[in-house]
């Protein structure tokens, strides 16, 4: 499991792991919210049934994500936990960076047109306290009794 603010460079880190490994991966993005909308919530059921569908299906996975309530749902179905905390400036600079992703925009344009806002989120990261925030993290990976690694260093692609 995965997990840390957008930018952290979780996408990047899971996709290299479920190569390496031959492993299935799930991007938590994909069951989260509404396909072809931006920021649109599916129902809390439909989420939670699409995680538990792949996690029944899959022995051994990748899942990545910033959603501390799904983190908290598939960490004791997990052998590790990596908490990715390079800072607010790396993830804004790698937010920045990011190539179109298909899969969350239908065209590079929607994409820029949420820069900003995604970037204002980003930033509140260390401040606001739901379950994408710092401090909901932090108490994850604290009160996680398995393997696991925070990791303060930005990831190359």
């Amino acid at each position: 499991m995965i997990f840390g603010n957008s930018g952290s460079g979780k996408s990047t880190m899971a996709r290299r792991l479920a190569e390496t490994h031959g492993l299935p991966m799930l991007e938590l993005d994909t069951v989260v919210w509404e396909p072809n909308q931006v920021a649109v919530l599916r129902p809390r059921d439909a989420i939670r049934a699409d995680v538990d569908q792949f996690l029944a299906a899959n022995e051994q996975w990748v899942i990545e994500g910033c959603y501390g309530e799904l983190v908290e749902r598939v960490l004791d179905r997990c052998t590790q936990a990596l908490f990715l905390n390079p800072g607010l400036d790396a993830c804004v600079a790698n937010n920045r960076r990011r190539p179109w992703e298909p899969h969350k925009f239908e065209t590079p344009e929607a994409q820029d047109a949420m820069l900003l806002p995604l970037l204002d989120w980003v930033a509140g990261y260390y401040t606001r306290d739901d379950q994408w925030s710092y401090a909901y993290h932090r108490r994850v990976f604290e009160t996680f009794c398995g393997d696991k690694t925070e990791v303060t260093t930005v990831q190359s692609a």
